[in-house]
């Protein structure tokens, strides 16, 4: 056990870019309570870093080329505090801000058809979507009593993706079963929580992994029940039930005691709005067995027009007037709505009583407007979607011109640059990553889940021979770095798993060989460059959006990444890896 404020060193086994290291980090990546100095536990100057990344040779099979992509440095200022492959479903369940580049609709509740039909901020037409956690620059000093305090009176929770609201349409036949499984997905979310209260006012790393663990496995069964029942009602098989297994520990009643946003607010950015509907699939009543493709394919379009709606948010932004995004969005969204759940009603009726209050859910509204002060919508505590009294309160949205968050204040770095990089596998050619993987590097969460899967991320320019688990202080004309390696070896079978690891591995740290039963894809490699006064460095002024038990640990870096390039462009990917050549 051990807290964000408790100080304590741990030694951990540290996988980096190419190769292994020993380091040490603080447990709480927290600030210090007295005045800015105490800040420097959490900064290293990177001279002081040994040298650690080590690439294996090549063998004679290597495929040695790499590919880039430009899709810019999030410019167009799409933020937001949904993380779509780690927490699908829940609404702010990121509880920190992530820069978005790439594909432009995607939200936490974006379908896999909702992102191919995306705009995309990549030059080359790459339609991924590649997120991560902001930096900022805050000269107040956060105060690690404050942290402790919060921490004390806060009872850790689970969070787990809605089920309900993710279904296809039930057929009448297999709904008592569904709503059965439904149901015990339900109770097993309630008991994990009660043995959750055994934590309250500490972190329990193993508690929480035997938590975790238990609980993944049972809804990995309950949901391939769900998705066999449908399937032999003549629904047809479910896809992507695999990413709702995973749960999640929620610390996020700190919130209530930790401040929220600096009293220096500047003007700058705006936030990134979002639209919400209502949910449909969960007031669906079992399916007539004809009407279920017919369903179906309305509930497909009402997320097709959700996903427009929210893309055409972000590139609308500054547009018209005040009543430009009413007028111009989210009333034609209602007519559209409205057309298509009568069409839903409709089919249904030909062979069942027609489901009544369906127009009720056409309207929808826009959340995550700046300096509003409302809570956020759809932040659901359980399968059911809904939060229960028991359950914490819902997150505010980002808050301010520096879209704050509680415990993420301060002015957001944007990026001096963005460097994505497809690498090729010292021992074997590269096969073409499948359309729609997830993939997710390093932890945010090594505090309250354990550093196994935590990496090292930072650096400075000139420095890529060395990672470190700290924030760099770098020499005068050299930027700080995140350097963020995902997996390069894939199961050839799935494009998410119930933890969304298990389905790629690191290749093997020596020689770059994938384990058996992996084969090598295209390596993604993420660099971000900033530009951070030296001052800021030096006085440790800078630091990483986090959950609330991280408190900006450096150790908690991560980056997540979803593969909307079309077949044809991975082929090319993969295919200029694998003849060693440098494309772009």
């Amino acid at each position: 056990m051990h807290t964000p404020t408790a100080r304590i060193a741990m030694a951990v086994a540290v996988v980096a870019a190419s190769g292994a290291l020993t380091a040490t980090f603080v447990s709480s990546g927290g600030k210090g309570a007295a005045d800015a100095a105490t800040e420097l536990n959490q900064f290293v100057a990177i001279q002081n870093v040994q040298p650690n990344v080590r690439n294996p040779a090549p063998g004679a099979q290597a495929s040695k080329g790499s590919f880039t992509v430009d899709c810019g440095t999030n410019g167009n200022g799409k933020f937001s505090p949904d993380n779509p492959v780690a927490q699908p479903g829940i609404k702010n369940g990121a509880e920190h801000l992530h820069d978005f580049i790439g594909n432009l609709a995607i939200t936490t509740n974006s379908s896999n058809a909702d992102l191919d039909a995306s705009g995309t901020t990549c030059r080359n037409g790459d339609k991924s979507s590649y997120f991560w956690p902001v930096v900022r620059i805050d000269k107040t000093v956060r105060s690690g009593a404050e942290a402790q305090r919060a921490l004390a009176a806060t009872t850790p929770r689970v969070t787990c993706p809605s089920v309900r609201d993710r279904l296809p349409a039930v057929p009448a036949a297999a709904k008592r079963a569904v709503d059965s499984r439904l149901a015990a997905l339900d109770r097993g979310y309630a008991a994990a929580n009660e043995r959750m209260a055994a934590g309250k006012g500490r972190i329990d790393a193993r508690l929480n992994s035997a938590v975790l663990a238990e609980l993944r496995q049972q809804r990995a069964e309950l949901i391939k029940g769900i998705s066999d029942s449908i399937a032999t009602a003549g629904g047809g098989r479910t896809s992507g039930m695999v990413s709702l297994v995973e749960c999640d520990t929620n610390y996020e009643g700190m919130h209530a005691g930790m401040r929220h946003t600096a009293a220096d607010l500047r003007a700058g950015l705006a936030a990134s709005a979002q639209i919400q509907c209502p949910t449909v699939r969960d007031k669906l009543p079992g399916v007539p067995a004809r009407a279920v493709d017919e369903v179906n394919r309305n509930l497909a379009e009402l997320d097709r027009q959700l996903s427009e709606a929210n893309e055409r948010l972000v590139t609308t932004r500054g547009q018209g007037g005040k009543n430009f995004v009413d007028n111009a969005i989210l009333g034609p969204l209602k007519a559209k709505r409205t057309a298509v759940l009568d069409r839903i009603g409709i089919a249904i009726s030909r062979g069942a009583a027609r489901p009544q209050g369906l127009e009720a859910l056409a309207g929808c509204t826009v959340t995550g407007q700046p300096s509003t002060g409302q809570p956020s919508t759809g932040q659901g505590g359980q399968d059911g979607g809904a939060a229960t009294p028991s359950a914490p309160a819902a997150l505010p949205d980002p808050q301010g011109p520096n879209l704050e968050l509680p415990n993420n204040t301060g002015g957001i770095v944007r990026p001096a640059a963005v460097l994505i990089e497809y690498r090729g596998n010292a021992t074997s050619k590269v096969v073409p990553m499948p359309k729609f993987l997830r993939a997710l590097t390093g932890d945010a969460k090594p505090t309250s889940r354990g550093p196994a899967n935590a990496r090292a991320t930072w650096t400075c320019s000139g420095f890529t021979d060395r990672l470190a688990d700290k924030y760099p202080i770098c020499p005068a004309g050299s930027q700080v770095q995140r350097v963020q390696d995902f997996p390069g070896c894939w199961d050839g079978k799935n494009i998410d798993s119930t933890n969304h690891r298990d389905h790629l591995a690191f290749a093997d740290a020596a020689t770059g060989a994938c384990k058996q039963g992996f084969v090598a894809i295209p390596q993604l490699r993420i660099t971000i460059s900033y530009d951070i006064p030296r001052d800021v460095q030096t006085k440790g002024q800078f630091a990483l959006d986090s959950f609330p038990e991280e408190d900006h640990n450096p150790f908690s870096d991560h980056n997540d990444f979803i593969n909307v390039n079309s077949d044809r462009s991975m082929q090319k990917i993969a295919t200029c890896i694998n003849k060693g050549k440098t494309c772009s």
